[in-house]
């Protein structure tokens, strides 16, 4: 929707793609997230170090708002560097209340049903489950400010989500079962065993975790690779003693570069889909490279500084 106005209104084809691709992968951290979701439940079934929805939820907020600052920080740095990046016009000044009415009107409630579900969690009075429960009270109640709310609209809302869960439930049995074969036919087990002979500490083993989670992203969509690593990296998560939720953040990270990782990054090939005749795959990339340093740079702030992710899970917890 964004990429033609703004190559319409002058933007640089590298300066239009790279933020819109980054940004994209942002949303798998700042809650509420359904990869988040997805990942803690399947993580929690794979052994016995739990890593609760809620705490991993909030867990993205600080890494996320990091990343978020740092490409805003690149974006302005870059077109001061190079004005041609993009265009340059008078900024139509507004009275106060032009700018106020919109931001009531439609910004707002939105905003609302966002506070609505993390506050919920986030102040300890509901539940990941509960706290789904009142942000869909809270969407009913804003369609009824906006005379949105038909039964047509609520049906099709229904019937969409009733897919999504389904498709959900689905590929968590799947995983639940893959464990479990794994777990009962003792791979699990003799692959820790071997594990432990390695002359690795535990930082090393996080370290090689990472590095195998980085490769496949390149590779393989972002379920594809929690199906096929967590039955193996939970267990190893366990018997470390590494914390479950700062290991879940460092998870959720390594797939969002792997949205934007060449050859095969999903992103990539979306942009590719919208972008104009005769934009290359190699075009592409290039735009969404500083971004994709930028995420590596807030993967190792993490992992150096583990409060980063666990400090306001930690908050809950009080």
């Amino acid at each position: 929707t964004m990429l033609p106005d703004m190559l319409k209104r002058g933007y640089k084809p590298v300066m239009a793609m790279g933020p819109i691709m980054a940004i994209g992968g942002v949303d798998m951290l700042i809650p509420p997230s359904a990869l988040t979701v997805l990942l803690a439940t399947l993580a929690s079934g794979m052994s016995s170090a739990r890593m609760p929805v809620a705490d991993l939820l909030i867990a993205g907020i600080v890494p996320g708002l990091v990343m978020s600052l740092m490409f805003i920080t690149y974006i302005v740095g870059r077109c001061a560097l190079d004005p041609s990046l993009a265009p340059t016009y008078a900024a139509v000044r507004h009275s106060w209340r032009d700018r106020l009415v919109p931001i009531v009107k439609y910004v707002l409630p939105l905003f609302v049903i966002v506070v609505v579900v993390i506050g919920s969690m986030f102040a300890g009075i509901a539940s990941p489950t509960d706290s789904a429960a009142l942000g869909c009270s809270a969407t009913v109640l804003v369609a009824l400010c906006y005379r949105a709310l038909t039964l047509r609209a609520l049906m099709t809302a229904l019937v969409e989500t009733a897919q999504v869960t389904v498709m959900i439930l689905f590929i968590i049995g799947a995983s639940v079962s893959f464990a479990q074969i794994i777990s009962l036919s003792g791979a699990s087990e003799g692959a820790l065993g071997e594990i432990g002979k390695l002359p690795f500490s535990r930082f090393e083993f996080l370290l090689v975790m990472l590095v195998i989670l980085l490769i496949l992203g390149c590779f393989v969509d972002q379920v594809s690779m929690m199906l096929l690593t967590l039955p193996f990296f939970m267990p190893l998560v366990a018997q470390l003693r590494i914390d479950p939720v700062w290991f879940g953040c460092l998870f959720l990270i390594t797939m969002q570069v792997g949205l934007l990782s060449p050859p095969f990054g999903l992103l990539l090939f979306v942009m590719k889909g919208v972008a104009p005749p005769g934009t290359t795959l190699g075009e592409i990339s290039r735009a969404a490279a500083p971004f994709i340093v930028m995420m590596l740079v807030t993967l190792a702030l993490v992992l150096f500084v583990p409060a980063t992710a666990t400090w306001m899970p930690s908050l809950i917890s009080r």
